[in-house]
């Protein structure tokens, strides 16, 4: 450990690839199951994460998460994106790699500056955006999710007429939004403690937008904290908004649009304008990581 950051930065053997979960799939995951069928599960996911966090205690969580993203079902992120508006991969970060993350909350050194949301008229709570050099961990997930993000960024553009495209590697797309006077890093971590709230927003930083961007749970709802659910609202063309709460876990990455997104409408694609926000917390303490591709004037 390293300014309170594991070392991810050494090398690292494969991980299994990470299942997307479909929507569709939900309620199978939700409906509840006899009390011993629940004991057998919890002692089967206790014993899964020990031995999870034993074998990434020995290599680089940077080296690994980039063979772990690339092996993802991009296919069904894709679909889950286009059909829902953001796509869920459990378990991203392990406890151990949340629980070193949220620490790094308390080393102001590692950030370039602190927002106090009440000052702002933002909500309630504070988040504070990581300065360069990243967090070899925010590193790693920066660049390893860029590429393919990229790749359905550039579908989303032409499906939605936009001439531009993005580049293929994210140092090229950052020297893009360097370029255009967006100079100042992105990534931040988020805290809320009881009572606060975020209003429903975009981040929007420039002329220069990534259409996509990415948030990890580094807290466990129902132990960590109550309530802080993350909201997502569609305004679709004549037509009311529609609500989305995202159901995840301690270290579940949810991918999700900054602005805008293609729909699928009986006359064709149409476009549908994005917001997120967080629900009133109502106890505890909520650490979220927050990864956005472009930077900021």
């Amino acid at each position: 450990m390293k300014n309170g950051e594991l070392d991810f930065a050494a090398g690292a053997a494969p991980r299994a690839p990470r299942k997307v979960v479909p929507l569709s799939a939900a309620a199978d995951v939700a409906q509840p199951e006899p009390a011993h069928a629940q004991a057998h599960g919890q002692a089967q996911n206790q014993a899964h994460a020990q031995a999870q966090n034993q074998a990434r205690r020995g290599v680089g969580a940077a080296a690994g998460i980039a063979v772990h993203v690339a092996g993802l079902d991009w296919q069904a992120i894709e679909d889950e994106l286009l059909a829902h508006g953001y796509a869920t991969v459990p378990g991203m970060l392990t406890a151990e790699e949340c629980r070193a993350m949220a620490a790094q909350y308390a080393q102001p050194e590692l950030f370039r500056s602190r927002v106090v949301m009440a000052q702002h008229g933002f909500g309630s709570g504070e988040y504070q955006y990581f300065r360069y050099p990243l967090p070899s961990m925010v590193v790693a997930l920066r660049q390893s999710l860029y590429g393919p993000l990229a790749q359905i960024a550039n579908r989303w553009h032409e499906l939605l007429g936009v001439e531009s495209r993005f580049p293929a590697e994210h140092t090229e797309f950052l020297a893009r939004c360097h370029a255009a006077g967006q100079q100042r890093p992105t990534p931040l971590l988020l805290q809320y403690q009881a009572g606060d709230y975020n209003c429903l927003h975009q981040d929007l930083y420039g002329e220069q937008v990534f259409p996509l961007q990415a948030a990890i749970l580094l807290s466990e709802p129902g132990r960590d904290f109550a309530g802080g659910e993350l909201v997502l609202t569609e305004q679709r063309p004549r037509m009311q908004s529609r609500v989305e709460v995202v159901p995840w876990q301690r270290g579940d990455l949810v991918i999700f649009p900054v602005d805008q997104r293609p729909a699928q409408g009986g006359r064709g694609v149409y476009r549908v304008h994005m917001r997120h926000g967080v629900s009133r917390l109502r106890s505890g303490c909520r650490h979220t990581l927050g990864i956005i591709f472009h930077d900021a004037t």
